[in-house]
């Protein structure tokens, strides 16, 4: 009986819609969409090729040298990174190394100029906050997979989709997490300020950004994680790096290959989370 009454339902042409649309947004978007692949997609290029003139050895040191000085002159975050790098370098994944940090690095720092202002906005408006909250649910909850669907859409396959797609899997806990720091600060420092007569700017600048600061950098640790994660996934359309090493090596059943490339990324992981905690502990 259940079975008659639905095949009397009509099913409803979702996939068949969603194509329309978009087509019909790639159609009439395309004069945004192009240039952003054209001259996004040179950016990061540039990014990686000046990155890759620099002898290896000498960012080794250098980056060694900031772990140093960031982990508060101790040797073992410092002799981590020069041991990791060098085992990246010496099993030829140095430039896969270079394409993934350069699509972390411009993911995050596009998730953090994209999710603070978001964060700051959710924190002085209810409203909001109403409207954006359901929004980064749909976000988070959403499949990393799926992410790759429009990303392909507008951009085609390469670095930018992937950075588009590691763009939306990461922004959402650097809005979380400004909103929530800044809803944390003391309303009692908030009244003094604005008792010493304060403009919103001189409030939101000098108050609650400063206090919120710990709340906020732990969100953008989290953001540069969730940015490295998608760097396998991104490797399924086109994205250079550790995680196209990785995904060729799945497909041709090469265990060694996959683990050395998958070790690299863990290296990468590390060093990045390593870094990011001690910038938010030396601030605090």
């Amino acid at each position: 009986m259940l079975n008659k009454i639905m095949d009397f339902i009509p099913k409803i042409p979702i996939a068949e819609g969603t194509k329309w649309l978009t087509d019909q947004i790639t159609s009439g978007f395309a004069f945004l969409f192009e240039p952003i692949k054209e001259y996004f997609g040179k950016l990061m290029e540039f990014t990686s090729d000046t990155l890759l003139i620099v002898p290896p050895v000498v960012i080794i040191v250098i980056v060694a040298l900031i772990a140093f000085f960031l982990s508060g002159k101790k040797f073992g975050l410092a002799a981590f990174t020069i041991v990791g790098l060098w085992l990246i370098y010496n099993q030829g994944l140095w430039e896969h190394l270079i394409s993934t940090f350069t699509l972390v690095l411009i993911a995050s720092i596009l998730s953090v100029v994209i999710g603070v202002p978001v964060g700051i906005l959710m924190s002085k408006s209810k409203v909001a906050e109403a409207i954006i909250t359901p929004i980064l649910d749909f976000m988070q909850t959403m499949p990393a997979f799926v992410y790759l669907i429009p990303a392909v859409a507008f951009f085609g396959i390469g670095m930018v989709p992937g950075v588009f797609a590691s763009l939306i899997f990461a922004t959402p806990p650097t809005v979380r997490f400004t909103n929530l720091g800044i809803r944390q600060v003391s309303k009692e420092l908030v009244e003094a300020s604005e008792a010493f007569g304060s403009t919103g700017s001189q409030k939101l600048f000098k108050v609650e950004l400063p206090m919120a600061k710990e709340t906020i950098m732990a969100g953008i640790n989290q953001t540069v994680m969730l940015a490295l994660s998608m760097v396998v996934i991104a490797s399924m359309i086109g994205a250079p790096g550790l995680g196209r090493e990785v995904l060729s090596a799945l497909q041709r059943a090469q265990v060694g290959g996959g683990f050395v490339a998958g070790i690299g990324i863990v290296i990468l992981a590390i060093i990045i989370d390593r870094f990011t905690q001690s910038v938010n502990t030396k601030k605090s």
